[in-house]
């Protein structure tokens, strides 16, 4: 049996024109996971402690801020310590002022109060969502002598979507830090 080439042309044509059309796999996200956080109480000169993550490195400056840089986020929390001296009207002014300078970028700033009657701890910890610079800011004083203001920096061109992983788990060890602070 003789076949042309037209129904050789026309069966290549229907085997090869029903390929499933290919598609591109759409982007995906990289998924962060850290391990659980693990705490140690700090060992400085400063008039207060408070639990410290152990993926942290703390620096201490001379003026008892300190810093607690996290290498494995590529992220940091900048702790700074004020005396009061009659002045915590202007320092809480202050600290709610650099939170509010994000203003700009964020999408949102939540704040919520914390308070630790027993400890004489008081303070309010703002939670920045949007592609501002800092993700959390907060304060906590005794009202009386003590002051400390934090703020969580990464090293990276604010991505709210790339940095919301480590900005969840160091907002938790904010928590903490908060939570945990004593005075001396």
């Amino acid at each position: 049996m003789k076949h042309s080439p037209f129904v050789f042309f026309v069966l290549a044509l229907l085997f090869l024109g029903c390929k499933e059309d290919v598609l591109p796999k759409p982007k995906a996200m990289l998924r962060l996971e850290y391990p659980a956080a693990t705490y140690i109480q700090t060992n400085t000169d400063c008039p207060y402690i408070f639990d410290q993550n152990t993926l942290s490195d703390i620096k201490e400056s001379t003026d008892c801020s300190l810093v607690l840089d996290y290498p494995q986020m590529k992220g940091s929390i900048f702790l700074t310590y004020k005396k009061v001296d009659g002045n915590i009207r202007e320092l809480m002014i202050d600290a709610e002022k650099l939170t509010y300078e994000h203003v700009v970028k964020a999408d949102q700033i939540l704040p919520v109060e914390y308070k630790h009657e027993e400890a004489k701890v008081y303070g309010m910890f703002y939670e920045v969502s949007g592609n501002a610079a800092s993700q959390s800011q907060f304060y906590v004083t005794d009202s009386i002598q003590h002051f400390v203001t934090g703020s969580l920096y990464f090293y990276a061109k604010p991505n709210y979507d790339s940095i919301l992983p480590a900005a969840m788990y160091l907002q938790n060890d904010i928590r903490r830090i908060m939570e945990s602070i004593r005075w001396n």
